[in-house]
């Protein structure tokens, strides 16, 4: 495929209104600073989007609350002007229960996604547009080009900090309208700018953790959305076994070894979550291979339509399911009840319902961005299904 045509952080040289999503951090306010550097008119934006001591039931403050603080005196020290949007309960609805429902179901979500998708870039891009302006950035990693039909999305040049496994379920529509100033930056270049525009943000470490699990403690947050919801139950062998008891099956993910608390002598893994008889199902690590990946929701932005991309023996791309790894060769096709399924040249190890599956154009560092959808179910191989139907 033919290079791509992707934008520099300073745009056209045409002065515009910009929305910016000022978190508080580093990359964001870099964002602000450089487009108002280069004269375009620029607001910063932060949504108030969870209170902390309410999410986890602990006193105190929301844990973002510096955050905002910080957005505050950057967009100050900017000169430009910056409004704090009470999010709360958007973000509740539609990121937040979604998260927990998707855990006691024995899913393994991805919040980060549902936000892009729900709120910064549909939510957020509309309160942009009211507000007259031309584009909204933010300080994602990743790179806006142009395909044979429009905006096109593709990997950051800096692959350490390419978040583009995080925006597939961004729509054509919306990629008209965005603007990701930062994805042929490296982030010590980022962080660099930050102390020329002498920002106080400069040194601030990245977050590691989900925003509104910041302990890592599912089960807290959870137990507080949701409560009453977990509920102690048997963890079984693959062959039907049952060799001890859980409190709640949103304690374990696929491929989890350590933490389970039942004696054997050879090593079990965390299989799968059965929500509907609340089982936990473990076995021997061969058991998580699968090489075959059925999805549902996929948003594609391929040139033409996925069904045109598919048709015949399917499309040859690269996949990936998970934010850390590199993209995989596979075939992405659509079977004869219209299930879009990902076929994995190498396999993978613990696959899960509820996760991601990206797909890209080829391998390379600045990859198109194809587009990709929810795991619906990993399948199995052929030769271990009779173990885990005697289960």
């Amino acid at each position: 495929m033919p290079a791509p045509s992707l934008e520099t952080p300073i745009g056209d040289g045409k002065r515009k209104r910009v929305v910016v999503a000022m978190s508080g951090g580093v990359d964001s306010s870099v964002v602000a600073g450089l487009l108002a550097q280069s004269g375009h008119d620029v607001i910063g934006i932060t949504l108030q989007l969870y209170d902390h001591g309410e999410a986890v039931g602990r006193k105190g403050s929301c844990c973002a609350g510096q955050d905002v603080e910080d957005a505050r005196r950057v967009a100050q020290k900017l000169g430009i002007p910056h409004y704090v949007l009470d999010y709360e309960k958007r973000f509740s609805d539609a990121v937040m229960k979604s998260f927990a429902e998707s855990y006691i179901a024995g899913e393994t979500p991805i919040p980060c996604v549902t936000c892009n998708q729900k709120i910064k870039f549909n939510d957020l891009l509309d309160t942009a547009r009211d507000l007259g302006a031309d584009l909204l950035a933010t300080g994602h990693y990743v790179q806006r080009g142009q395909g044979r039909d429009g905006p096109a999305l593709f990997r950051a040049a800096d692959t350490d900090r390419d978040q583009s496994y995080f925006l597939f379920a961004t729509t054509r529509e919306q990629l008209a309208s965005l603007w990701f100033p930062l994805g042929g930056m490296v982030k010590n270049d980022v962080r660099a700018i930050a102390h020329d525009l002498g920002l106080l943000v400069a040194d601030k470490s990245d977050s590691q953790d989900i925003c509104f699990v910041p302990k890592g403690r599912y089960s807290d947050v959870i137990e507080k959305l949701k409560p009453g919801a977990l509920h102690a139950g048997d963890i079984v062998h693959i062959d039907g076994r049952r060799l001890g008891r859980h409190e709640g099956i949103v304690n374990y993910t696929i491929g989890q070894r350590r933490g389970l608390k039942i004696a054997s002598a050879e090593p079990l893994y965390v299989l799968s979550l059965n929500a509907k008889r609340n089982e936990v199902v473990v076995g021997p690590r061969a058991f998580l291979h699968t090489r075959t990946l059925i999805l549902r929701n996929v948003n594609w932005l391929g040139d033409g339509t996925l069904d045109e991309a598919v048709s015949g023996q399917g499309a040859e791309v690269y996949a990936r399911i998970r934010s850390s790894q590199a993209p995989q060769p596979a075939t992405v096709s659509k079977g004869a009840d219209g299930a879009v399924k990902v076929t994995l040249r190498d396999g993978e190890h613990g696959a899960a319902a509820g996760q991601a599956c990206v797909l890209y154009a080829d391998g390379s560092t600045e990859a198109r961005v194809l587009g990709g959808g929810w795991i619906a179910e990993a399948v199995k191989a052929d030769n271990m299904d009779w173990l885990e139907s005697s289960a």
